[in-house]
């Protein structure tokens, strides 16, 4: 009997029928939280860093939507963050957005300064609640994992000469070996900042990109398909993804610390 119900054609296109909508269903499903990632995320956001009234000295609620106390506010914030971490007497990294640029900074003294080529910043940073954001970035990020197509500390090894007679004294530097510079670094907020090369001197750097980018892409998605499963919405990360010159990534990633911090003036 169970043989008849295979062969017939009915079946088999009631089956099909069947699959694809429950394939279809979960499609929607997961469609539908990841758009309220975002969402939650700028509501977390709202509620840890909005304006708390004082009900002793209350104050004008107007002055925060007030364009040059905004300004004063943002540039208030970037210098709280910059003051935290000078504080730490280790070396540390700024990002500023409108001009475009990215220092390294130890002690408030800036010791490097790299141009952004390219910017894509996530909208919760880029068009949130000037005040809200502004308060959110008055704390530097600090940085909670990474991942990079280059080591941390780069290891050189030798086979020691026998004698003096086979030292070979490292006259030219071995040019052989590429690195493609790209990282991402994971902030302890959640906020992500992607850092790749701008430049491909090599055939197949851009294709190393696309699969640095593509695996890292595929192990959040993998994250964020089994919280569905448990009917849990997806972590959302803010972002800021930047194209700087690969000489300068890869000097910023090896002079922060493991667990480095950096400070964004929007």
């Amino acid at each position: 009997m169970g043989t008849e119900n295979e062969n017939n054609p009915n079946f088999r296109k009631l089956l099909v029928i069947i699959l694809t909508s429950l394939i279809v269903v979960a499609l929607v499903y997961f469609s539908i939280m990841c758009i309220l990632a975002p969402v939650r995320k700028l509501h977390e956001i709202n509620e840890k860093y909005a304006f708390q009234p004082d009900a002793k000295n209350k104050i004008d609620e107007r002055i925060y939507s007030d364009s040059g106390f905004l300004k004063l506010l943002k540039e208030k914030s970037f210098l709280q963050s910059r003051i935290a971490m000078a504080e730490s007497d280790s070396i540390y990294v700024t990002i500023n957005i409108p001009d475009s640029t990215i220092d390294l900074e130890v002690c408030g003294v800036v010791v490097h300064t790299t141009k952004i080529q390219k910017m894509s910043i996530s909208n919760i940073i880029k068009s949130g609640n000037e005040y809200i954001i502004s308060s959110m970035l008055s704390k530097p990020f600090s940085i909670e994992n990474s991942f990079s197509t280059i080591p941390k500390e780069p290891l050189m090894i030798k086979i020691a000469p026998k004698d003096t007679s086979e030292y070979i004294p490292d006259v030219v530097p071995d040019t052989a070996y590429h690195e493609p510079v790209n990282y991402v670094l994971e902030m302890s907020n959640g906020t992500r900042i992607f850092v790749y090369q701008a430049e491909f001197p090599h055939p197949g750097d851009k294709m190393h990109l696309f699969k640095f980018d593509m695996k890292y892409r595929l192990q959040n998605t993998v994250n964020a398909i089994k919280r569905t499963l448990f009917f849990k919405v997806p972590d959302y990360h803010p972002f800021i993804r930047i194209r700087i010159p690969m000489a300068d990534a890869k000097i910023i990633y090896r002079a922060l610390p493991v667990h480095g911090q950096i400070a964004v003036y929007r």
